[in-house]
């Protein structure tokens, strides 16, 4: 049994959840609730390009608004 996430013949979504986080996923594939569709249908290689260039920072977007929001001194 092949993994369908590898299939480079495969038509492809690039899902996005409220975290910022992607995920490439097959189009057979029912869409997850609390995921939407960001890019595609479209090939494999496209979808994980566009992954690339879309999702620079890896950090959930709370964890982001955590750090930016942070204003405790530095313990001296």
């Amino acid at each position: 049994m092949t993994n369908p996430f590898d299939d480079e013949s495969a038509q492809f979504y690039v899902l996005v959840n409220a975290e910022g986080e992607h995920s490439l996923w097959p189009t057979f594939a029912a869409v997850p609730g609390s995921w939407t569709v960001a890019f595609g249908a479209a090939p494999r290689s496209a979808c994980l390009h566009y992954v690339e260039s879309h999702w620079l920072d890896m950090r959930p977007n709370s964890l982001i608004a955590a750090m930016a929001s942070d204003t405790t001194e530095p313990v001296r």
